[in-house]
């Protein structure tokens, strides 16, 4: 019997060259898996099963984890309003890992000898899905074409022509990676340190001017309506708000930083709803939890957004922490007022029952009602100490 091989099969160049290699030239069964985590509509699942049957595969699946990618790992990064760098949503660090482990556990259930992967040895994906794999099917041989062999596109097209594949694999000016969470755009720019991208290469182009309102309702840190509208379940709430923000261009930058693999890089993307729910979610943490709260969750969230990142998501870390922005979520409850903008937006501000901003204990710069110009003196009398002590000692002895 030949052995099995679980592809991740993206249906591009790379992935394309794999299934024929792996089937042609090394004699497997190839299974093809996408895990599709909000980046492929019907049309598009369906051109994917043909190509990949089209290439000789025995079996293609199609795994549909957009809940599965929000419930395990999305959601922790609204908790902790996590912005690499503080610029980026980890967009692809979070949908690459999610992908992974749906392809592991597929690689598990069928039983399979290898499994295998398109990316190249010169980017973060590798290691993404090296690490997973190792870690979830530590038995299973891992197989990278594209990294081992080091091949140029120009001789997969030529081995995929030879062996009777004639597709249209025209290499586009932008490479495009469409997820729940945001969009990467990669392209000749982006491999400068001082250019932009152009506005053609995003992929949501303005379609709106005129400014507009945008209601969100969080419900313990989660998303839960749009405009008044009930959502079964979060993922329609960013798919919606994302249809709604990128008519306007909001959510576009570059992201500079440092690699898995010891190199800066550079990446265009759009994330209109990240951008937007996380600013939102953010405001209104603002208003409902304690300083210390916010203090905490802000060092915490640096951590597992760069552990994630890091392709460390399995270390049990990140289960404590993710147990940590849980919790601190219990009252951050309440609404975000917005207006939208072409290329920007203006958080207007919240409505909650938990808002610690009460006029009941004082106005900031204008009434005090919990206490009194007294109690201040003594307070700080108290606080003044230790640094009284510490200057006059030292200017003493200077």
């Amino acid at each position: 019997m030949s052995k099995k091989v679980v592809l991740a099969f993206s249906g591009g160049l790379d992935t394309s060259y794999c299934a024929k290699y792996l089937s042609e030239t090394l004699g497997y069964e190839v299974y093809a898996v996408t895990v599709n985590t909000g980046g492929f509509s019907r049309e598009e699942e369906k051109e994917l099963e043909r190509r990949a049957l089209n290439l000789g595969v025995k079996e293609y699946r199609c795994v549909a984890a957009q809940e599965d990618y929000y419930n395990s790992c999305v959601k922790f990064l609204v908790f902790g309003n996590v912005l690499k760098n503080n610029t980026y949503p980890l967009s692809v660090s979070a949908e690459r890992t999610i992908q992974a482990q749906e392809i592991a556990k597929y690689a598990i259930e069928t039983g399979a000898d290898a499994i295998a992967h398109g990316s190249t040895g010169a980017g973060n994906d590798q290691v993404r899905f090296d690490l997973i794999f190792q870690v979830m099917c530590p038995e299973v041989e891992i197989i990278t074409p594209i990294r081992d062999l080091s091949l140029s596109r120009e001789e997969e097209i030529e081995f995929l022509k030879s062996h009777g594949c004639e597709m249209e694999f025209h290499k586009a000016q932008y490479s495009v990676n469409k997820g729940l969470w945001g969009t990467s755009v990669g392209g000749k720019e982006t491999l400068t340190s001082r250019n932009s991208l152009p506005e053609e290469a995003f992929p949501s182009q303005i379609k709106e001017t005129r400014p507009s309102e945008l209601e969100i309702e969080f419900k313990n840190g989660e998303v839960t309506a749009v405009n008044g509208e009930d959502v079964e379940h979060p993922v329609y709430a960013i798919q919606k708000i994302e249809q709604l923000a990128s008519a306007y261009g909001i959510g576009r930058d570059i992201h500079v930083g440092d690699t898995i693999v010891g190199i800066k890089g550079r990446v265009g993307f759009e994330a209109a709803a990240a951008s937007v729910i996380i600013k939102a979610h953010h405001l209104l943490e603002k208003h409902t939890l304690s300083k210390y709260q916010q203090m905490m969750k802000s060092q915490l969230s640096d951590w597992y957004g760069n552990w994630l990142h890091e392709a460390l998501f399995l270390d049990p870390v990140m289960r404590n922490i993710e147990s940590f922005l849980a919790d601190s979520q219990k009252t951050v409850s309440g609404k975000v007022f917005i207006t939208l903008h072409p290329y920007r937006f203006v958080l207007n501000g919240i409505e909650s029952v938990h808002d610690l901003m009460s006029d009941k204990f004082g106005s900031y710069g204008e009434a005090n009602r919990a206490w009194t110009g007294d109690d201040v003196k003594g307070y700080t009398k108290i606080v003044s100490n230790s640094l009284n002590i510490y200057h006059q000692i030292n200017k003493a002895n200077s």
